[in-house]
């Protein structure tokens, strides 16, 4: 097979949760420890960071493994869902999986992968972990898929585990409140192995202090060691200044970071305790951190987040998709120097619109659009839906039509934003 027929192959074989949504759940990991004992428990072979959370998981563990590597460690990176390419999701130093890795692993194994009728997620892990030990990484950050207890990267006893935040996403799985999601988030956490807790929240916190203190797991939460402050993005660059404060000791060290969204400053005073928590074991230091930061993009082909893909018009395009990760994007983009501001928008068909629409200002103009996976919204739908919240705009039957409408009407001082599902984003680039 070519790589192009093997990634068919696995779509059309193996439910991905990315594509058919809840079909594709597993709520066991019976599969997981099946796949890993025949590939002889790989994930035993190199040290690990564990990341979960609802938002921000995705930028921490890439600026994490991009801290790892200035410090000199060959560094696996695993995460998801894809962008562009499926070989996005399993990186060693930045540099995907090679094409001829995945069709070697799914030809050799198509007898175990049709036996076991794993998940897509569950078989990337599985391949993730076995191309990690082959390859001899020296650490690998992992990123949970969704939740955390029930995860296939559950079986993992890291040396960090880290829980960015808690919010309103996929809680027809994780639970009704933002408690229940935290419980099942707090799942990662191991015996005796030190969680960094990214953002201080009242209805989280104490479930965490509690499973933490049940495991005997040192706790610290991010945003009680450091507050970091982003400054203004500079003039002809791609970069944002920040400054990062040590709340213990008063003492700040100034940066500067490629992701210019407001939200990053809670990302990045997480993976600054993250390096706190590993500098002894791993050695890492304050031009470790500095540097990884700066260079998270170039190290590790991190993609999305807020992401400009041209300056005139000003076109930004954000994976940001539930309603706590919105609200930044909304935030910023209301706070925008531009003229007239346009949105191309997409949600897959289980999003609580209610609970996102009403964030976004309504003197924009609306290009409703739906990508291209069964989970996609209907553009008609949304359009219906986003009337009744005052957004006005027209439908387009793809993300490109949507796209180059938006290109088409915005004059070179208006600001186009893409965003609203991983997928419209994955498609706009």
């Amino acid at each position: 097979m070519t790589y192009s027929e093997t990634i068919n192959y696995l779509f059309s074989l193996l439910p991905a949760y990315h594509r058919v949504g809840k079909p594709a759940y597993k709520g066991n990991l019976d599969n997981t420890l099946r796949l890993d004992s025949f590939f002889g428990h790989p994930h035993l072979k190199f040290r690990t960071v564990h990341v979960a959370g609802t938002n921000g998981k995705g930028s921490v563990s890439h600026m994490t493994a991009s801290v790892l590597q200035e410090a000199g460690y060959r560094t696996g990176l695993y995460t998801s869902p894809h962008l562009k390419d499926f070989r996005e999701r399993i990186r060693i130093d930045g540099g995907m999986i090679e094409e001829e890795e995945v069709i070697r692993f799914v030809e050799e194994h198509d007898g175990l992968i049709r036996d076991v009728r794993p998940s897509f997620f569950e078989l990337t892990v599985a391949m993730a972990f076995d191309y990690f030990a082959r390859k001899k990484v020296d650490v690998a950050v992992i990123e949970v898929g969704m939740g955390g207890r029930l995860d296939s990267t559950n079986i993992i006893t890291p040396e960090l585990s880290v829980i960015t935040n808690i919010g309103h996403d996929h809680m027809e799985f994780l639970g009704s409140t933002l408690a229940a999601v935290a419980g099942e988030k707090a799942g990662i956490i191991k015996k005796g192995v030190p969680v960094i807790i990214g953002e201080t929240q009242k209805e989280t916190e104490g479930v965490f202090r509690q499973e933490a203190g049940e495991k005997d797991a040192p706790v610290v939460f991010a945003d009680s060691r450091f507050r970091c402050r982003l400054g203004r993005v500079l003039p002809d660059s791609m970069m944002r200044r920040y400054t990062l404060t040590g709340l213990a000791d008063g003492i700040s060290m100034k940066g500067e970071t490629p992701l210019g969204g407001s939200v990053q400053k809670k990302n990045i005073q997480t993976v600054a305790a993250v390096v706190e928590a590993l500098s002894a074991g791993f050695g890492l230091t304050r031009e470790h951190f500095l540097k990884g930061v700066a260079a998270v993009v170039t190290n590790t082909g991190l993609m999305g987040r807020w992401q400009v893909l041209s300056r005139s018009p000003l076109t930004v395009c954000d994976t940001g998709h539930n309603r706590e990760g919105l609200e930044y994007v909304v935030r910023q983009l209301k706070t925008a120097d531009k003229d007239k501001l346009h949105i191309v928008l997409g949600f897959v068909n289980d999003k609580d619109l209610g609970s996102v629409l009403p964030l976004f200002p309504r003197d924009a103009l609306y290009y409703f659009t739906r990508a291209s996976v069964p989970r996609a919204l209907d553009e008609q739908l949304l359009k219906a839906e986003a009337a009744r919240y005052g957004l006005a705009g027209e439908a387009f039957h793809s993300v490109q039509a949507a796209v180059h409408a938006a290109r088409a009407a915005a004059g070179p001082h208006d600001m186009i934003f893409i965003g609203g599902s991983t997928f419209v984003v994955a498609e706009a680039l």
